[in-house]
């Protein structure tokens, strides 16, 4: 078969890794939790006296631990807490937004008093299913004498999250990538770094995509104009896995590990 000089030349003067239908970016892709690498500083956690304190939350959160839905504020994600103490060793927290419950979160400390473990529901960014899951810590300093068990620092651990909180569909159209979620979160934006709309997070209003190379690409998401969560996303060659590495703006931390095309 011959091949004119005309066809190659097109094929040249399309923009490296454009030159096929499908970019290496589009695809159904599933968190490997198995992978995961943290880095951060402890969290640290204090009730005592009847009052539950974390003032490494963001926002830093203090409430009276008696059962009851206290006002909260500086999180778009709800307006309400309740901290209920179920016994020596755990207690229950319940997030609510607008009167409907959102969030419930079971931290749960080890009979030696070393490690715990948070279970949790999570509908705060869903517009679906709730994302649902548990945390292990592990304790790096203990609380002050006559605190609560939950009382310390702790490092978080491993983690357990349902597919829906750890799953991503790519598309790539007319160089514009488009995301969405199990959750219901989504957006479209350029891969030229332009501002786009971020819909179904209340904790982010816009995105921005920078393309980086043919295999990877930087996503800053943004809440009113400020930066809270950046991604970077590299792509293997065989089509398959993709390393990801998140952090969060405010706190720091750091999560790496790897997706698993589907």
């Amino acid at each position: 078969m011959k091949i004119s000089l005309g066809f190659v030349a097109c094929v040249l003067l399309l923009p490296t890794g454009l030159a096929w239908a499908n970019s290496p970016f589009d695809g159904t892709w599933k968190g490997d939790l198995s992978t995961a690498k943290m880095s951060g500083k402890p969290d640290s956690f204090l009730l005592q006296d009847g009052t539950y304190s974390c003032k490494t939350c963001s926002p830093a959160v203090k409430v009276a631990a008696d059962g009851k839905d206290h006002s909260v504020s500086g999180t778009p994600y709800y307006d309400t807490l309740n901290v209920a103490v179920l016994d020596e060793r755990t207690i229950l927290k319940t997030a609510k937004k607008a009167g409907r419950t959102v969030l419930s979160s079971k931290f749960s400390v080890s009979a030696d008093g070393s490690s715990a473990t948070t279970e949790f529901n999570d509908a705060t960014a869903t517009n679906g299913a709730p994302v649902t899951g548990a945390i292990t810590w592990k304790r790096v300093a203990s609380g002050p004498p006559g605190s609560h068990a939950i009382s310390g620092s702790w490092q978080q651990g491993a983690q357990k999250i349902s597919d829906n909180g750890v799953t991503s569909t790519f598309k790539v159209t007319d160089k514009t990538l488009s995301m969405t979620s199990p959750t219901g979160s989504s957006y479209a934006a350029k891969l030229d770094g332009s501002e786009a709309p971020y819909s179904g997070d209340p904790g982010v209003t816009t995105v921005s995509i920078r393309q980086i190379d043919d295999r990877s690409f930087e996503e800053t998401d943004k809440r009113d104009g400020k930066p809270v969560m950046v991604w970077h996303w590299q792509f293997d060659a065989d089509g398959k896995t993709a390393r990801v590495r998140m952090k969060e703006v405010d706190s720091g931390e750091v999560v790496e590990a790897l997706a698993r095309k589907q």
